[in-house]
Parts: structure tokens; C-alpha cells; sequence
């Protein structure tokens, strides 16, 4: 009888460690313009094979080619560019003012503004993001949120309109249609499909889009979520950021390891897509195609962004512990500003001239808005949200033992 070998379980390894090259073939990438476009009615049965393939609009020419290719004009994309740069100074910017303990922590979008900047132009006034803490992009592409009081939440000063209850960089918009964001990882999302189920149920025009990182997306919130959203076919796009890294495990890990994460959606009765992340002309296609079948009553689309976290996880991080120092700058997919500009300068709707210029008219804006931020305190100088509001709030009467803790702290 032949003797039976061990069982063994396998532990998914990262394809480039510290000191060494990291091999991204794992990628499976497909050629700019190659994958097909399905109409927006298709079932999810028929995107399978987009969930394997990756969406990709621009050549190495720089030029848009292939069915996704969209119809956008100068004005958006010399918009979205501007977007993409603000933020990425923004970050850089807020990065020092950490250092500099004007404020306790930070997490940048760096690499992975085109994900959530082409899609806020893909969305409508009034649709809800359900967001994570790298889509700032999300507000910092609208005119009408200010920088200064974006600067105000993070240091939770005395125009903190949070008033210090939430973290850094967990910004709160309603107006902006930005739900509060939580540090509570996959909470989001199954938010997401609830709002979208009860703006369906009162018969209302708006949708809501989810998002979450790789990582999270072991997280049971998430599985609920996608099973929601097919039964009862809620209008939501759901965005999974794939940026390859958790704090420090690899994409692997939470299983994407010999299957995609667009996989697990057209495994739950979801169509689904994988599309380049750093296309910011892929990802407005994809996201039009998703927010159009959500308004036309056809169900949920699981998008994955195919990405790359170019920064460390936060402040409080170190990558060089865990991967490879010069992986971003071989990262198959590129630089999403840079690609994007490249594309306008082909156009001639761009050039290196504007480039520069543009670049120092936003560090102008962003320094001005820090400044005045500033004055209304920064964590050195104490100038903080008054201990008072803590009690604020949350009845409508305030109750007698929280009348008397107030009164023992002398407020």
C-alpha cells in the first residue's frame, strides 16, 4: 500500500521581498484596448471573463484605443489632471505637517488618485460615497469643500466641524455626499447597499458607490454586503482597491493569490470588471458603465482596481521593512499623473510648461489653506476643540450623571 504524504498547508509569499526585484507578472494584464465592452443589460454570467481580463484604455503611445475608450472633453480631463495633482500635494504637504506634530497621523492616496478623482466625475450630485481613508480624492476634486477645513479636521482644532471625535484623515461631508468615514475596516460597505436599497425602496434617482481595500475584503461585512446587493439588486457600485499591500501582508493573503477579487463578484451573481487603476480614462469608462446599469435598475457592479500603494500604509509604517524600495517606479501600470498627461500633452491639451505651472499655483493654494488652518491651532500649540463638546450631542436633554461629570471637569 502506498504511503500517504502529509498534509501541508500553503502560506502565499510575496513575489519581491526587501533587497530583492519584484516579479509582477503576477499581474495578468491584457493589452490596451483589447478586453470587450458588453452593453450595460449584460448578466453577470457574461462578464467572467472581464473579471479575469484587466480594462485598459491607453497605449504606450499615450493614445485612448479599444471599445472602453470614453467621450471626454478637454475641460474634464484637464480637470481630473489638476485633481489628481492637488491631491497628491495635498498629501505631501499634510505628510510634513505630521512630522512636524501640527497633527497625530496621516495615510496617503499616493499612486491611486485616478480611482477615486475619474470616478467622482463619473457620479452625479446627491449620490452617497461610501468611502476608506484613500479617497480623498473624492473631496478634493469638488469646488465647493474647502482645503481649510479639511486641514481643520485633521488637526481637530477649534473649527473642527467634528469637533475631534473622529481621526485624521476620517473626514465627514453629507453635503458632498461623503458618508462619515469609519477606522472600523469593510463597515462600509454593507452601509453602502443599505442606502442604496432604501434611495431604491422610496423610489429616488440616487445611487451609492462602496469602497474597500484588498485586505478588507476578508472581512465578513464584505461577503454580506455582495450577498445584498445581488438579492435584492441594489444600485450601488462596488469598489475594490487593490493597491497589492495591506499594512504589511501582500494582496495574497486575503486571496488573490490564483484568482481576482472582480472574481468573487460574478461568484455571488454580481457582473463584474477588473480594470487598470492608474488609467484614469479606464477607470472613468468603467465607472460610467457601472453608475448607468445602477440607475437603469440592472443590479451592482463589483469594480477591482488594479493599483498600487506607492506610500506607506500611515505615518506610522515603514514598507522598506516589507518590500522592495523601488517597486512603485517599476510597477507595470505606471504613474496615473503622469499618464494622464502624457495623454493631454499627445492631445496638445497639455504641455510641460503648464505642467510646472499648474503644479506651483496648488502648492501656492495648498500652503495658504494650511496656513490659515493654523491659526486656529495645531496639536504643538493646544489650541484644541474645547473638552466641553464631548458631552454634546448625543441627547436631546442632557442627562443629570453626564450634567455632573461636566461640572467635576470645571466646564
Amino acid at each position: 500500500m502506498t504511503e500517504q504524504a502529509a498534509l501541508r498547508l500553503h502560506v502565499p509569499e510575496p513575489s519581491g521581498r526587501p533587497g530583492e526585484s519584484t516579479d509582477f507578472s503576477y499581474l495578468r494584464l491584457s493589452e490596451p484596448g483589447a478586453v470587450r465592452k458588453p452593453p450595460i443589460d449584460t448578466s453577470h454570467f457574461d462578464t467572467a471573463d472581464l473579471a479575469y481580463s484587466m480594462i485598459r484604455v491607453l497605449n504606450d503611445e499615450h493614445q485612448a484605443v479599444g471599445p472602453w475608450a470614453p467621450e471626454v472633453d478637454e475641460t474634464a480631463l484637464r480637470r481630473g489632471l489638476r485633481s489628481m495633482m492637488k491631491t497628491r500635494i495635498f498629501d505631501a504637504r499634510m505628510i510634513i505637517a505630521q512630522r512636524q506634530r501640527k497633527t497625530s497621523f496621516y495615510m496617503t492616496c499616493l499612486g491611486e488618485e485616478a480611482v477615486a478623482i475619474a470616478q467622482a466625475m463619473a457620479l452625479r450630485d446627491g449620490d452617497m460615497c461610501f468611502a476608506t481613508y484613500r479617497q480623498p480624492g473624492l473631496l478634493l476634486s469638488r469646488d465647493d469643500i474647502s482645503m481649510v477645513e479639511m486641514i481643520c479636521q485633521l488637526m481637530s482644532n477649534e473649527c473642527d466641524p467634528m469637533k475631534g471625535r473622529q481621526l485624521p484623515v476620517l473626514y465627514s461631508y453629507k453635503r458632498a455626499g461623503f458618508f462619515s468615514l469609519s477606522g472600523n475596516l469593510a463597515t462600509q460597505y454593507p452601509q453602502a447597499v443599505g442606502w442604496a436599497m432604501a434611495s431604491a425602496i422610496k423610489g429616488d434617482t440616487r445611487i451609492a458607490s462602496a469602497w474597500i481595500g484588498d485586505g478588507s475584503t476578508a472581512e465578513a461585512d464584505f461577503h454580506t454586503a455582495l450577498t445584498f446587493a445581488h438579492v435584492y439588486r441594489a444600485p450601488v457600485i462596488l469598489n475594490v482597491v487593490n493597491n497589492q499591500w495591506a499594512i504589511s501582508s501582500f494582496q495574497a493573503i486575503a486571496g488573490g493569490e490564483r484568482t481576482t477579487f472582480a472574481a468573487r463578484g460574478v461568484g455571488c451573481g454580481i457582473a463584474s470588471l477588473r480594470v487598470d487603476g492608474n488609467d484614469f480614462l479606464a477607470v472613468y469608462a468603467a465607472s460610467k458603465w457601472a453608475a448607468e446599469r445602477a440607475r437603469s435598475n440592472l443590479g451592482a457592479t463589483l469594480i477591482e482596481w488594479v493599483t498600487y500603494r506607492a506610500g506607506a500604509h500611515s505615518t506610522s509604517d515603514d514598507p522598506s521593512k516589507y518590500r522592495p524600495a523601488d517597486d512603485w517606479k517599476r510597477f507595470p501600470l505606471g504613474d496615473p499623473i503622469e499618464r494622464l498627461k502624457q495623454h493631454l500633452i499627445a492631445r496638445g491639451w497639455w504641455s510641460e510648461q503648464e505642467h510646472q505651472q499648474v503644479h506651483k499655483e496648488l502648492e501656492a493654494e495648498i500652503a495658504a489653506a494650511q496656513k490659515q488652518a493654523e491659526r486656529h491651532g495645531t496639536m504643538i500649540d493646544g489650541q484644541s476643540v474645547s473638552p466641553a463638546t464631548m458631552f454634546e450631542d448625543v441627547y436631546e436633554t442632557m442627562p443629570a450623571h453626564l450634567r455632573r461629570q461636566r461640572q467635576e471637569l470645571g466646564l
